[in-house]
């Protein structure tokens, strides 16, 4: 029996081959997923590993600096990190030193006046030199470090990348106006922010206080111990000399290198998760191409089956022998899929690396799980789906099988079929319909355990819906192709389990292709309406790092050349009746210009007088009306009442909670400023934007936007993260594709005969073709409507849990958007028909005619 299913293996190479690739196109993006993420872990690690190196103890006031968001500005207390406190953490007894680090965000210019880097990784720092003048953290290799406020020094690869040199004029910029100063020295270092591309800026020490934080103040202080001193000694005298505070975390540099590469393998984790997760979707949608191909293989060979039974054969032993078939296939495939998986994963390094140069990279890592992992799962997924056909061929009576060579399935196992699909689909409606109306996370689970139990049922009902949504088809065929295309028709409902597994490939790929575009059609809409409906502004001014805009900016702006109005949008945290809630400044006398809320009760000139604008959300939560008092909570730790003006409905860009932007400066010595509101005497204009732009000294880091830019950029967004999923989901796809032409082809095989004898009564071989080619759409198109439909239900019950954390959302159907997919699939299938129908064409008449 061995030696016959490896005979089969070795004489049906054609029909084996599109199964043997799907499992090693699954398989290898298995390998390909573990071997990139193993690798770029490592890189990240090895480039992360000298960041601590020279700390023993740090101490971080998470409140300093622009990087702080304005709730954590708003809780910190008033201690802060001073030359004192760095004297006192140097005089404990087992310190060697202790230095006072200065960090927040800055911005570098190149020559043409545009931001170099990304926002999230420009930096800038102090220069701390010792008594020989010389920092050991940033060596210079050309000049020397800065020690004014007209003096700089960059990192090499920033230098180096807008062709700065020694002695040149440098314009940069933190949260406040643009600098021009003078570069004074080159260095290298090995910060992890400029080793994967980011821009580091050195100040002095006063500069550096005064540009990034506050005269006098450190983020950090980091202490090194002398010899014999260990870390958690040091730890252990430095906390009590940090200022009370919540804002100040205390660690030792072991215990920050370890939090560092925890924060790696977790990101590298999820990104391995969710590649993982796209890879086995490519893996399930090809056990349906196996499964497939054996029960069809197992239908073509059930008289050579008989044979074997009737000379002595067991049902164990036919069984074993498909399953050692399966085996074998599985196990050369998957052993194919890890090289190739190797090859994605070098390829995907190399792609990375292309779209970003500094990214870290290294050796490639295979380590023996990633071995392990693939071949296991190419071979239990390949057994696995042969186990239901080998079963099958094991109980096809000898007698029975010599006489037909395709036993038809009885009525009694369609009917259960029938049944279970039903009871599957039904539950998992339920739970979808369930989970999607309770409009929050919580019905999330529920949303997904319904849509795996509908999408199973669905699967399992494929065969009943095929008879009859085929036959709605018909007469399209018919027109379309006449006798080929009723002869298509008919083999597309010959055998509803075949037609149904080839096309339950298409319907999985086509169900989270959908759902995901009416997701994002839907996140994109309401995201419009929120932007179009609240802001009557021409631009926002913003800062491209999202952090606070200097105070300069506001004033700068309003005097800017056609302004007509202008307003800062100031974020602040206050407690409304005991509760923290975020609150939006913006100036009432410019306020009906700019910005639009629809009032359900009460007046927009309510915020001149000093009262709230609530939205109903808030409103409903704490019970309140126009005209109801709410206790408030101030950052400066005063209270008051303030008077509720009106009442808006939620959404829009403006927040919760309205009021006027003097009563939050009243209590914040800092304000937070978001961005600003402009309106230009002539509209949107050019004109008005470049006066924008000089208005605020042609700062790199800030950024003028209009309406529909901020449109654009939040469909950017979304489309992008859209591409990657079409991206990832492309194998499942291909693999999809593979299962219609290994079908077709088999099938070809299989109808041999009944070609001939139409080619004898007459069809030609154009027919021939078009017949094929017909059946293929056919069973492409039932796929991926399935899928549509099944994709936008789901995409609507995803919808109803998000409604909680995204104010108005609706679901959109994108019909242009799923039309295309439909035709793609149309089009998926006249490819797939290609080999199959110029096989089927070139049988010859009389040979076909005399298979057996």
């Amino acid at each position: 029996m061995y030696r016959t299913a490896l005979r089969n293996v070795l004489a049906h190479k054609g029909r084996l081959l599109m199964t043997a690739l799907a499992v090693m196109l699954g398989t290898a993006f298995v390998a390909g997923t573990m071997v990139y993420s193993d690798t770029f872990g490592k890189a990240l690690r090895d480039s992360n590993s000298k960041s601590y190196s020279d700390i023993a103890v740090q101490v971080v006031d998470r409140a300093a600096g622009s990087g702080a968001s304005a709730r954590q500005k708003s809780e910190a207390g008033s201690a802060t990190l001073t030359d004192a406190t760095v004297q006192q953490l140097a005089a404990l007894p087992g310190a060697a030193g202790a230095r006072g680090v200065v960090s927040g965000f800055t911005g570098v210019a190149d020559r043409k006046g545009d931001l170099i880097g990304q926002f999230w990784a420009a930096k800038g720092a102090n220069f701390a030199p010792g008594q020989d003048g010389k920092d050991p953290r940033y060596p210079m290799v050309e000049g020397q470090g800065p020690k004014n406020a007209k003096e700089i020094a960059l990192d090499r690869r920033t230098a180096d990348k807008a062709g700065y040199k020694v002695g040149d004029t440098v314009r940069v910029a933190a949260n406040g106006p643009v600098v021009e100063a003078k570069l004074t020295g080159v260095f290298t270092t090995d910060d992890p922010v400029v080793n994967t591309g980011g821009t580091l800026t050195l100040f002095d020490k006063a500069t550096a206080q005064q540009t990034l934080l506050e005269p006098g103040r450190y983020s950090s202080v980091v202490l090194t111990a002398k010899p014999g001193t260990s870390e958690d000694a040091l730890l252990a005298q430095a906390q009590p000399k940090v200022p009370s505070g919540n804002q100040f975390d205390v660690e030792t540099g072991a215990k920050l290198q370890a939090d560092e590469q925890a924060d790696i393998s977790q990101s590298t984790g999820s990104m391995r998760t969710m590649l993982l997760v796209f890879a086995f979707i490519a893996l399930f949608v090809g056990v349906f191409i196996i499964a497939n191909t054996f029960t069809m293989l197992v239908a073509q060979r059930t008289k050579e089956l008989a044979l074997m039974r009737a000379i002595g054969a067991s049902r164990k032993q036919v069984t074993r022998s498909v399953l050692v078939e399966a085996l074998l296939i599985g196990a050369v495939s998957a052993v194919a899929g890890l090289l190739a998986g190797v090859g994605i994963g070098a390829g995907m390094q190399s792609l990375v690396g292309a779209l970003n140069e500094n990214m870290p990279s290294s050796a490639l890592v295979v380590k023996p799980l990633t071995v392990l992992v693939t071949v296991a799962v190419g071979v239990l997924v390949t057994v696995l789906s042969a186990l239901l056909p080998a079963l099958r061929a094991a109980r096809i009576a000898p007698v029975a099988a010599m006489s037909s060579g395709d036993q038809p399935a009885s009525q009694k196992s369609l009917v259960v079929r029938n049944t279970i699909g039903s009871v599957f689909t039904a539950g998992g409606l339920a739970l979808i319909g369930y989970g999607a109306s309770t409009g929050n996370d919580s019905g999330r689970l529920p949303v997904g355990a319904g849509a795996f139990l509908a999408l199973i049922g669905v699967f399992v009902l494929l065969p009943l819906l095929s008879r009859p949504v085929v036959a709605l088809i018909g007469p399209l065929l018919r027109g379309l192709g006449g006798t080929p295309g009723k002869l298509a028709q008919q083999n597309a409902v010959r055998n509803p389990r075949r037609t149904a597994a080839t096309a339950a490939a298409l319907t999985i790929g086509l169900t989270l292709v959908s759902g995901l575009t009416v997701i994002g059609a839907s996140v994109n809409d309401t995201i419009d309406r929120a932007v179009t409906s609240s802001m009557k502004a021409d631009y926002i001014v913003s800062a491209a790092n999202h952090m606070s805009l200097s105070e300069q900016v506001p004033a700068q702006i309003a005097k800017a050349p056609g302004v007509a109005a202008s307003s800062p949008l100031i974020a602040a945290y206050w407690d409304l009746n005991g509760t923290t809630k975020s609150i939006t400044g913006l100036n009432p006398d410019t306020f009906d210009q700019l910005a639009e809320v629809k009032l359900t009760s009460g007046s927009g000139a309510a915020l001149g007088k000093g009262q709230l604008l609530v939205d109903q959300d808030v409103a409903k939560k704490f019970g309140v009306t126009t005209g109801s008092t709410m206790t408030v909570k101030y950052p400066d730790e005063s209270t008051g009442q303030l008077t509720v003006g009106g009442v808006y409905e939620t959404g829009g860009m403006l927040g919760p909670v309205l009021v006027a932007g003097g009563e939050v400066a009243k209590h914040e010595p800092k304000p937070y400023i978001a961005d600003v509101l402009v309106k230009g005497k002539d509209g949107a204009t050019a004109a008005l934007k470049q006066s924008l732009k000089d208005a605020t000294g042609a700062n790199p880091v800030i950024e003028v936007k209009s309406k529909q830019e901020v449109r654009d950029g939040f469909s950017q967004v979304i489309t992008f993260a859209l591409n990657v999923m079409y991206g990832l989901l492309g194998m499942a796809v291909l693999i999809a594709i593979l299962g219609v032409v290994n079908t077709l082809a088999m099938s070809v095989f299989e109808r041999k005969r009944e070609i001939g004898m139409l080619r004898a009564i007459g069809l030609d071989r154009r027919g021939i073709k078009r017949m094929v080619r017909l059946e293929s759409v056919v069973i492409s198109l039932f796929g991926a409507g399935i899928g549509l439909l099944l994709g936008c239900f789901i995409a609507w019950a995803v919808n109803g849990t998000l409604k909680s954390s995204l104010a108005g959302l609706t679901t959109v159907l994108p019909y242009g958007q799923l039309a295309v997919f439909l035709a793609l699939a149309g089009v998926v299938g006249l490819v797939a028909a290609i080999w199959p129908a110029r096989r089927a064409a070139r049988l010859d008449i009389l040979s076909s005619i005399k298979t057996d």
